[in-house]
């Protein structure tokens, strides 16, 4: 699979521009969402190949958000990776329950980042 646009949802602003930085050093074209419905709305009208997710976000969490994404047909073959302060064990099975691929805990390295992608190529 070709990876070449990147979907990042996160609603802390230096978080997303954290992620945006690492993915876009790594010549990945970034599109960015604030919020869950946000991260919908972008899934459908842009198609990206890949996204990393917030779980903790205001209105909509990332695991309602994926659980959408993941049932329109446009989009559910998108892998999308958690990125989240949240790391326990039943959070990591609660995601992929809700159709995420994995769960990446932060604070997380640049490398850690492009190491998920790479396991999607």
């Amino acid at each position: 699979m070709e990876i070449n646009t990147i979907l990042v949802v996160d609603d802390s602003k230096v978080d997303l521009a954290n992620l945006q930085q690492i993915l876009e050093e790594a010549s990945y074209t970034v599109i960015t969402a604030s919020s869950g419905s946000e991260a919908i709305e972008k899934a459908k009208a842009e198609e990206p190949d890949f996204i990393f997710m917030d779980i903790m976000m205001e209105e909509m969490d990332g695991f309602q958000a994926c659980r959408e994404i993941t049932h329109i047909d446009s989009t559910k073959d998108i892998p999308v990776v958690f990125v989240t302060s949240r790391g326990q064990k039943a959070d990591r099975m609660w995601a992929e329950m809700q159709g995420g691929k994995s769960l990446l805990q932060k604070p997380f390295t640049p490398e850690q980042i492009i190491e998920e992608v790479n396991k999607f190529k």
